[in-house]
């Protein structure tokens, strides 16, 4: 091997080495910063949502694209706006714990020829659970004439079925209507009871209407933590947004509770399985499914400039433009007009119905 041939070997061969180095030092760097960020456990703001301090501005106006709600955001007042299908059951379902809303279900009723034992009607019905991939429950009138959900003990004199009219795939349709139609006058038959089957366009006309609801109110709102620097370190920061109490899900989201159990707002970290370090964050609120007593927003918004802060990032939209206060301020009396209509309509925002028919 000539004198050049080794020179070569040993330039390529210190090349590589840089190279490996480099990426080491980088990725050391990306968890060093997430720890520094998380290490003091003094500062435990990030999810003190409810009593962060006033946010910081942050500059750049004449760059920002102002966002707004992925959907439609109506004002209660305007009556075009309005859902047009059939309000029968008035307000929020008077008995929540039932799983037979009118106002949402299509309802079909079964009436017995002699009152029959719980168990007898849970053997034919505890095997229809969906049509098509509408939820399917059953209420029963029981020989008091309460309404319960159907339980082995009681005795009853009805029971109606209610099929989902609707949910975030679409409306019930025809077929689904039908194959329910046809399984529930089985039913039945099995049990010797009259059947009061609904006009079939009526009901599909109120899963139509109850659809375009979901279409104009199926919000999402994200607010985005950009890195000024480095990227930050997957694994680390992972583990320490755990520590802050966020649920991790197999899906790879992380979820932030009320404290009930329910979810506020979703955080992901933008990344697939195999990637080391990621340079966004997107915090993430179904506006529909969380109810405006619990401050979804105003939250999302709080725990996202705690981990600015800590990460040394900042705030931007989806397309990168940077958020300040002015602009989350008109989101914010967006959202509340959003929860106006919702309310209007007589679908509240995190409330039961909601939380169905946005599934």
């Amino acid at each position: 091997m000539t004198d050049l041939n080794t020179s070569l070997w040993g330039a390529g061969g210190a090349l590589i080495l840089a190279v490996v180095l480099y990426n080491f030092w980088q990725e050391y760097k990306a968890k060093k910063n997430v720890e520094r960020a998380f290490g003091d456990p003094k500062d435990d703001v990030l999810m003190k949502v409810d009593s962060v301090a006033p946010p910081q501005k942050y500059v750049d106006r004449n760059s920002r694209q102002e966002p707004t709600l992925e959907g439609h955001v109506p004002h209660p007042d305007n009556q075009s706006d309005a859902p047009i299908f059939d309000a029968t059951a008035g307000a929020e379902n008077a008995d929540a714990s039932l799983p037979v809303d009118e106002f949402i279900d299509c309802t079909i009723s079964m009436e017995f020829e002699t009152p029959l034992r719980g168990d007898k009607i849970l053997s034919e019905i505890q095997s229809l659970r969906i049509a098509g991939n509408k939820p399917v429950h059953f209420v029963g009138l029981t020989s008091e004439g309460q309404r319960t959900a159907v339980l082995h003990a009681n005795t009853y004199t009805q029971i109606t079925c209610g099929a989902q009219l609707v949910n975030r795939s679409g409306a019930l349709n025809e077929l689904e209507f039908s194959n329910l139609v046809m399984t529930l006058r089985q039913i039945a038959d099995n049990l010797n009871a009259f059947i009061d089957i609904p006009d079939m366009q009526h009901v599909m006309d109120a899963a139509r209407d109850l659809a375009q609801f979901v279409n104009e109110h199926d919000a999402q709102l994200s607010v985005n933590v950009l890195t000024k620097g480095a990227p930050w370190d997957i694994g680390t920061l992972m583990a320490a947004l755990e520590k802050q109490g966020f649920d991790a899900r197999p899906d790879g989201r992380l979820v932030m509770l009320d404290g009930e159990g329910g979810a506020l707002f979703t955080l992901s970290l933008n990344g697939s399985p195999a990637d080391q370090v990621t340079g966004k964050i997107t915090l993430l609120l179904d506006v529909p499914c969380v109810a405006p007593k619990r401050g979804g927003f105003n939250a999302m918004v709080s725990c996202a400039k705690s981990l600015a802060l800590r990460l040394g990032g900042t705030l931007v939209d989806d397309g990168n433009a940077s958020l300040d206060d002015v602009v989350l301020a008109q989101i914010q009396e967006q959202v509340t007009m959003f929860y106006g209509a919702m309310q209007a309509a007589e679908i509240p925002a995190g409330s039961t119905r909601a939380l169905r028919i946005f599934s």
